[in-house]
């Protein structure tokens, strides 16, 4: 064989060497790496599909989450994505020797939304963006009904999503804070005639006669212990009269031995509460307020008998939800105004429980910082009449009178609230005005006061002077 064809042979040889000694160590668990290739991002709405195509046929694919998005295989190289819900999602396809991987971002259904504000809205520069709880409203707006409307209508749109209202207004105010003045006024008149008579003889009668006539609607004398003796041909009586109420006249004659109860009562009353709360609120969120009190209520549960107790609040109570839009303040007003009234209570097991009169308005108004609105007409009469007559004798002219009783109850009551909103800021510490206080010294110093004596500190007044200071002095 010729030298070359045998140094041919030798580089064959030694190139057959190294390819056996890189195999042995891929086979060992070497990894040759290879460049990553970018990740293909798809975006969809909610409740609407696509479907991307691969350039090799796909014989697996896995979602990380199935509640956001979910995928099927309906060609060996197309796949259908579906959209459920809002989020992102990591979408994976293998082949018999690839693989590739897919971003599925899927946002809620609000696109719908965006084109039906820009048809009700024309000219307005309203954005809607969207996250898992929320749809929130961006932009600029040219008037505050378009600002309360397209809020309103992106609430309808999705009734579980948060509806974060972000709208500007050219001008408009840069505080978050409402505080509401109110100032509940109430009147209550009362007027009462009580009319009524009562005859009755003493406890020994009259002639041996015991009676009482009274017409029951006003408390009369009762007879008690009554006796009758008759000893040697003589008659003996005896017995007791108890008086409930001696109302307002008491007449008694000892020799005839007869009374008359004569109940003649006329009386008026007036009553006036007024409050003035503020309160401070942020925009957006509730806030109420209560000055009053509770009662206990005695409550009987089930068949156990177990008596528990109850509180029941009473009194003035406010109740507002401020909303700011720009320099225009929306409120939902609920003013309450309750009282006790023993006249409709109740007696349960020994306890005297009173009734609740209550006078409550629920209304929404929109003003201006600091306008004032009134609500008024809250007007309640009550007439009560109340006749009792004895038949036959109260139809007796002019005498008839004494058979007859009456009871006559006028009450009005009339409530007025005005309520006046405004906006405010907290207040930096060189704004914070002084409180109120006396212009004078809290208390004397004592004499032979120590302070100065001591090196400790006694103070910023009484406290020794600096050592510089002590050194200069003779």
């Amino acid at each position: 064989m010729a030298p070359p064809t045998r140094q041919a042979l030798l580089t064959a040889l030694i190139l057959l060497i190294c390819l056996c000694a890189d195999s042995k160590r891929l086979a060992a668990g070497g990894q040759v790496q290879t460049p990553q290739a970018a990740i293909t991002r798809i975006t969809l709405t909610a409740g609407r599909s696509t479907v991307i195509e691969t350039d090799f046929d796909v014989t697996r694919i896995a979602v990380t989450n199935t509640a956001v998005a979910d995928a099927v295989v309906v060609q060996p190289r197309e796949i259908l994505i579906d959209g459920k819900g809002a989020g992102t999602v990591s979408l994976i396809a293998w082949g018999i020797s690839r693989r590739e991987q897919y971003d599925v971002v899927v946002s809620q259904e609000v696109s719908n939304l965006q084109q039906q504000l820009q048809a009700l809205f024309p000219g307005e520069d309203i954005r809607v963006n969207a996250s898992d709880e929320a749809i929130i409203l961006s932009g600029q707006v040219s008037s505050n009904p378009v600002m309360l409307r397209a809020g309103e209508i992106a609430q309808a749109t999705s009734a579980k999503a948060r509806v974060i209202n972000m709208l500007q207004l050219p001008g408009g105010a840069e505080s978050q804070q409402v505080i509401l003045q109110v100032r509940f006024a109430e009147v209550n008149r009362r007027v009462m005639t009580e009319l009524g008579v009562s005859l009755f003889t003493g406890a020994t009668g009259n002639n041996d006669n015991i009676g009482r006539l009274t017409t029951g609607q006003f408390s009369a004398p009762t007879f008690d212990k009554l006796e009758r003796t008759v000893t040697e041909g003589q008659t003996v009586t005896s017995g007791e009269i108890t008086f409930g109420d001696f109302l307002n006249l008491f007449i008694f004659n000892t020799k005839y031995n007869v009374g008359v109860l004569i109940k003649a009562l006329q009386s008026t009353g007036f009553f006036q509460s007024l409050a003035e709360p503020n309160l401070i609120a942020y925009n957006g969120q509730d806030a109420s307020f209560l000055a009053g009190g509770e009662i206990p209520v005695p409550v009987v549960q089930g068949a156990t008998g177990t008596v528990t107790v109850e509180y029941k609040e009473f009194g003035i109570r406010l109740n507002f939800r401020p909303t700011i839009a720009g320099d225009v303040i929306r409120l939902k007003v609920r003013p309450e105004v309750s009282t006790l009234d023993f006249g409709n209570g109740i007696t349960l097991s020994g306890f005297r429980i009173p009734a609740l009169s209550t006078r409550r308005a629920e209304t929404d108004v929109e003003l201006r910082d600091g306008q004032s609105f009134v609500i008024a007409g809250l007007l309640d009469n009550v007439t009560q009449d109340n006749a009792a007559e004895i038949p036959l004798l109260s139809k007796i002219p002019i005498i008839g009178y004494l058979f007859k009783s009456k009871a006559e109850r006028s009450e009005r009551t009339e409530l007025m609230v005005l309520i006046t909103p405004r906006l405010v800021r907290p207040l930096d510490p060189d704004e914070v005005p002084p409180l109120p206080t006396q212009p004078r010294e809290f208390l004397p110093a004592p004499q032979g006061d120590l302070g100065p004596q001591l090196e400790g500190g006694g103070g910023t007044i009484d406290a020794p002077p600096p050592a510089a200071e002590r050194s200069q002095r003779p």
